[in-house]
């Protein structure tokens, strides 16, 4: 069977994580995905982080089943060229601050006038619209202001970060969420209309915040830091072992506490009214901690582990990507793949998310080289001279 989004032909100028996010899903599920770099300097991510013979590891994975070429956006030339690409693909993705685009002449009501079916996917730090729009936008800050660094670390220290552009990822997340919706509604056109897909950092990040905005506005509760718990909801905490070593317990569902608390002996707790649901369990989360940690305490990581699986208790060790690398399961569900780099040295990258069982994602190639695929596209498709 043909990959879901083979035939799919992505513009990609958006530049570091959310749209060139939202662009390798895209090509791992069988899109034709065309990435837009600078000329001179290419996607600033090819200088982040880790290097490896003068480019970032993280190219590699973040750009891997693109095609790489090279325009100038800021001159006329380049935005030509994008409005000639733009009359045979089916989305274009960009990150670029609102108003940029128009002022390049390659914003939706330009594209839409050669391609009326175009899907313009934007992302930015507050959207298209609202007070905010011109402001430069980051995934930092949209952590901060869509109220997840506010959730994020203990109560008594200042709030910190996720060692991750999360914030990024899942504004990519939603870009390809919402280009898929638009393309569902796109292919159910009899005129087959294309539209603009808004996605903000701001928003996306705000909207995993659960139940915390009808809690204020009904309530008038804050939801505040809470470390490794989550208040409100017990015993889920991280726990010592014997060795020194740390683990998750989850035990917050009503069958699976009494299932927990009979497999740590504590048969008393397993049968308590006053144990018998979340509410009552959340009253006492404190004393269901330190219980639990006196238990765990007695016994290596591993022992814990095995008791609790047998027990059918959610558990699990806190991984380093050292341990990932060398877990069953990561192995088994091949999310560790290996690839070559162009200097011949293996190296391992993220397999691909989601699975499907008859048209699943593969990987490739990497990441490439700046302005690789040059020849193929402007050159020898469009007819551009060299």
């Amino acid at each position: 069977m043909r990959k879901p989004l083979e035939g799919i032909k992505v513009l990609e100028l958006g530049n570091f994580v959310a749209a060139p996010f939202a662009g390798k899903i895209f090509g791992e599920f069988g899109a034709e995905v065309i990435k837009v770099e600078d000329p001179k300097n290419g996607d600033s991510l090819r200088n982040w982080r880790v290097m490896h013979k003068g480019t970032s590891l993280w190219w590699y994975v973040h750009a891997r089943n693109k095609k790489s070429i090279t325009l100038n956006l800021r001159e006329m030339e380049g935005q030509e060229t994008v409005r000639e690409l733009a009359k045979e693909a089916d989305v274009i993705i960009e990150n670029f601050r609102p108003g940029t685009l128009e002022k390049w002449g390659i914003g939706y009501e330009d594209l839409k006038k050669v391609n009326p079916s175009i899907i313009l996917t934007r992302i930015s730090g507050y959207g298209q619209t609202g007070p905010y729009k011109d402001k430069v936008g980051f995934g930092s800050v949209a952590e901060s202001m869509g109220g997840l660094r506010y959730l994020t670390g203990f109560p008594d220290r200042p709030p910190v970060r996720v060692g991750l552009a999360i914030g990024d990822s899942i504004s990519g997340l939603y870009a390809v969420i919402g280009t898929l919706l638009a393309l569902r509604a796109r292919d159910s056109d009899t005129l087959k209309r294309g539209q603009v897909v808004d996605v903000a950092l701001t928003e996306s990040v705000f909207s995993l915040l659960e139940g915390v905005l009808p809690e204020y506005d009904l309530k008038g509760i804050v939801r505040e830091r809470t470390g490794a718990t989550l208040e409100g909801i017990a015993p889920s905490n991280t726990y010592l072992c014997a060795d020194g070593k740390y683990i998750v317990i989850a035990a917050n569902s009503d069958s699976i506490f009494k299932r927990f608390m009979v497999a740590i002996g504590r048969t008393d707790l397993a049968d308590n009214p006053a144990y018998a649901d979340n509410q009552g369990r959340a009253r006492h989360a404190e004393f269901l901690d330190e219980l639990i940690e006196e238990w765990t305490k007695k016994y290596p990581q591993k022992i814990v582990q095995k008791l609790l699986d047998d027990a059918g208790v959610p558990v699990g060790p806190i991984y380093s990507i050292e341990d990932i690398v060398h877990d069953d399961q990561f192995q088994a569900r091949e999310m560790l793949q290996t690839v070559v780099l162009p200097d011949g040295e293996a190296v391992l990258v993220p397999g691909v998310v989601p699975k499907l069982s008859e048209t699943p994602g593969s990987l490739k190639w990497i990441g490439p080289e700046l302005g690789q695929h040059n020849e193929e596209i402007l050159h020898q498709k469009l007819n551009l001279q060299k």
